[in-house]
């Protein structure tokens, strides 16, 4: 049984970034498009996500079923910290626009995306779904982390409190074609992809890189993460009779997302530098800040819905420099 019709008509919230144009891949292969008027979208030029009047007009008017919010303001930690206000005022603002225009227009199902950064700095690894606010977050992303917990405490709160059916997936660091590549607010994989490309094009003879290189991370190809959301749109209902369900034996509202493996930063950059076949030095800012040192999620209870990730690295990355030398070409990508 699934839950997802296809007379349905789905809304992606964000659709020109990275995961949000990646699930509209997704639906258009799986026959919800613009012309049967079964995928919608809205730049932000046209609709403000944080204007709330305006957000409840747009709903009003074009009737969605299906809500996935893909929409945020996303960085690494260089961003978040000159940004505190930006990162939690702005995402809080999108996102309770959102669910709430979501619940008064009557949206059959609403998909609320965060992130793994949402759990403790120091949490038990791999992470589990039960370990949110069990203790402090990483300082460095910690506004992020404040308003993607609040989006996902309030999409419980409407199902509690209204029955309206609102679930969550948390992912893992993720990449992927369009990705952000700016230097100022990119995350790692693209900022090294960024890094180690330049510097071959332009013969440098060093690449400096943030932090020690000692962390581990997990990452997740874009795509898919997409078939994830479209897995769980289609076959998770927190009500349903096998569903996953929390160390207290109550239904979860919240997934996480990811890989089968991680990587250390150090190791990353290599990675990439051999991939992109960069022949000069690899060189660390220890002065720089690393972030958590490891935040590897437990995805037992996704796996066991029946999703597991299928990229592994190398294929990931050697498919997002194409992505990224395409744009490139195109003059179109985001650095």
């Amino acid at each position: 049984m699934s839950f997802l019709e296809k007379n349905y008509k789905i809304f992606v919230a964000g659709h020109k970034g990275m995961v949000g144009s990646s699930i509209c891949r997704l639906l258009i292969k799986n026959g919800y498009t613009k012309k049967n008027n079964r995928l919608l979208t809205v730049s932000r030029e046209i609709l403000d996500l944080k204007d709330s009047k305006k957000v409840n007009s747009w709903f009003k008017e074009n009737k969605p079923d299906i809500v996935i919010s893909a929409a945020a303001k996303v960085g690494g930690i260089l961003a978040n910290n000159n940004k505190p206000v930006d990162f939690l005022l702005e995402n809080l603002k999108i996102q309770n626009n959102l669910i709430e225009a979501s619940y008064i227009q009557d949206v059959k199902r609403f998909l609320f995306l965060g992130s793994s950064c949402i759990y403790p700095k120091f949490a038990d690894q791999p992470i589990k779904e039960d370990y949110l606010l069990n203790s402090d977050l990483e300082k460095t992303n910690q506004w992020y982390a404040i308003a993607k917990i609040a989006g996902l405490k309030l999409c419980e709160a409407f199902n509690k409190q209204f029955d309206f059916d609102a679930i969550s997936l948390m992912p893992t660091n993720m990449y992927g074609p369009n990705d952000n590549y700016n230097f100022d607010s990119s995350h790692v994989m693209a900022s090294f992809i960024r890094k180690f490309y330049e510097a071959k094009k332009y013969g440098l003879k060093e690449v400096i890189c943030w932090g020690s290189g000692k962390p581990l991370r997990e990452f997740l190809y874009v795509d898919d993460f997409a078939e994830a959301c479209f897995h769980a749109l289609s076959y998770w209902s927190p009500t349903s009779k096998n569903a996953p369900l929390d160390e207290n034996g109550d239904p979860l509202r919240w997934l996480n997302i990811g890989s089968d493996f991680e990587i250390s930063i150090k190791d990353l950059a290599k990675k990439i530098s051999e991939i992109i076949e960069y022949k000069g030095k690899i060189s660390w800012e220890t002065s720089k800040p690393d972030g958590t040192f490891r935040k590897k999620l437990c995805t037992k209870k996704i796996n066991n819905l029946g999703w597991h990730a299928k990229t592994n690295l190398d294929m990931g990355i050697s498919k997002t420099l194409k992505s990224f030398e395409k744009e490139m070409n195109s003059k179109i990508v985001r650095i």
